[in-house]
């Protein structure tokens, strides 16, 4: 696979050169919709685990299908309440942060 710039060695310069060193603007938004992104695919991934649909994860937790979908794709930028009920309430799980 050819790429356009040979100096580019590994993903960390890909990042740095498309959305640019880490603390700019730039590239913290990005990272905000990577993690948001990350964690939707958690859920989606759980979800699929415990056998439920969009929709009964919604009906359990009182939310609408759509706004499963969006979380799931990363299109939402929910509370923690909201990710706490999501996951605890609806899929009997647990949540650990590790802050670094």
């Amino acid at each position: 696979m050819e790429t356009k710039n040979k100096n580019i060695r590994t993903f960390a310069q890909h990042l740095d050169k498309r959305y640019g060193e880490p603390g700019t603007k730039e590239r913290t938004n990005f990272e905000i919709k990577a993690k948001s992104f990350a964690i939707g695919e958690l859920i989606k991934e759980e979800r699929k685990l415990v056998k439920m649909t969009q929709e009964q994860l919604a009906d359990k937790i009182g939310a609408k299908k759509s706004f499963i979908s969006r979380i799931e794709n990363g299109h939402s930028d929910i509370q923690l309440s909201t990710l706490f009920k999501l996951v605890e309430f609806g899929l009997g799980r647990k949540i650990n942060f590790t802050i670094q």
